[in-house]
């Protein structure tokens, strides 16, 4: 998994982690459900980096 990978990862999963808390706070659901959304989307990625890279090795 290249740094540039993870970074992109972390970094989708963090802006989700905000557009979910934003949504919480002003009642959109809508913003809410979007931003757990791309948390999971994230982490799945994460998931499948780490699986090729232990296949690498």
């Amino acid at each position: 998994m290249s740094a540039d990978d993870k970074f992109g990862n972390k970094a989708d999963e963090m802006l989700g982690k905000a557009k979910s808390g934003i949504g919480k706070a002003t009642d959109d659901k809508s913003m809410e459900a979007e931003g757990k959304s791309q948390q999971s989307g994230a982490n799945l990625k994460q998931a499948g980096e780490k699986v090729k890279d232990a296949f690498k090795k």
